[in-house]
């Protein structure tokens, strides 16, 4: 025990000094309930066309299956909160893309963490993700205690609210567990389900993926969006927070300290006509570590013009 309580205490003072907002630790285990879940959702077609969302349905279940001798879900959460907001009115972004890239920010971190572990403890597996594997990372974080799933389907910490990155650790080493977040406190409210644009909230905690705005402007490769959306996207070009800015338990949201996560100053200043002015290669070299190369120059412009439509 003794042995467990120094490595538990080892990897919660590991991942504050990293940066990391909240840890908490699970026992590794086959997630029953969340496959129920997963494959019902996935059979309705809410995932659209994230074809990805259907494989490796074994590997999202069970991290055994990642991590061969699984002992422990290490969730770590990363606040990207950030200090300024955009110029109104111009096309609007979602906020953890603000800065760099999130995958490659913490997935150093992850590198990093494993290492130090390691030389801590000795000979162990371990495999970080960061929202590119097939790993229900909500579902561990609340298990590991650090807060509840909203009817926005966004993780909730009682005291800081939504906006934060979620990475997940798998260990072959047994540690210490968190009791798991148990109470749901969104109560009666309904104010992520009343003001999604796309009535893409479902009662029950469900969100049809294909109806949503990031959906739309992030995932769909497609060269055109559906006629049906228009009108609807509230000026949203990349991603959208609605959901999170409607939430009331984000007045309690702070801004991060990651200094990668700062915003790009384009972000901020850019008007409509300086995101219409934009050029390919201007756009590269701007956002070359910013999420918003995901969509690359094309998805940027098509999204610009349905939203101005």
């Amino acid at each position: 025990m003794n042995n467990f309580k120094k490595n538990t205490d080892f990897i919660k003072t590991l991942a504050a000094n990293a940066g990391f907002a909240f840890c908490g630790i699970a026992k590794a285990e086959v997630l029953t309930e969340d496959a129920r879940r997963l494959e019902n959702w996935l059979n309705k077609g809410m995932h659209g066309t994230m074809q990805y969302m259907e494989n490796h349905f074994d590997l999202r279940i069970d991290p055994s299956k990642l991590v061969p001798g699984a002992k422990s879900v290490i969730t770590l959460l990363m606040n990207y909160f950030p200090e300024e907001q955009q110029v109104s009115p111009a096309p609007k972004i979602s906020k953890y893309a603000f800065g760099n890239d999130y995958h490659d920010v913490i997935r150093a971190k992850l590198k990093a963490f494993l290492q130090h572990l390691k030389e801590q403890v000795g000979e162990i597996h371990g495999r970080g993700f960061v929202d590119s594997a097939p790993v229900l990372e909500r579902a561990w974080a609340q298990k590991a205690g650090i807060g509840w799933i909203g009817k926005n389907g966004n993780l909730i910490s009682k005291q800081s609210g939504s906006f934060f990155f979620i990475a997940t650790l798998i260990v072959d080493l047994e540690l210490l567990y968190d009791d798991a977040f148990v109470k749901d406190y969104c109560g009666t409210c309904t104010k992520c389900i009343d003001q999604c644009p796309t009535d893409a909230i479902l009662p029950g905690k469900v969100i049809d993926g294909s109806k949503c705005i990031s959906y739309f402007t992030i995932e769909l490769k497609d060269a055109l969006i559906p006629d049906s959306m228009q009108g609807k996207f509230e000026n949203w070009m990349f991603g959208c927070d609605v959901c999170q800015d409607v939430c009331p338990w984000n007045r309690f949201s702070k801004p991060t300290t990651e200094s990668k996560f700062t915003a790009i100053p384009e972000i901020l200043d850019f008007s409509n006509r300086d995101w219409e002015e934009l050029s390919e290669e201007s756009f590269n070299r701007i956002f070359k570590d910013s999420p918003l190369k995901r969509t690359k120059f094309e998805g940027i412009k098509r999204n610009l013009n349905f939203i101005k439509q």
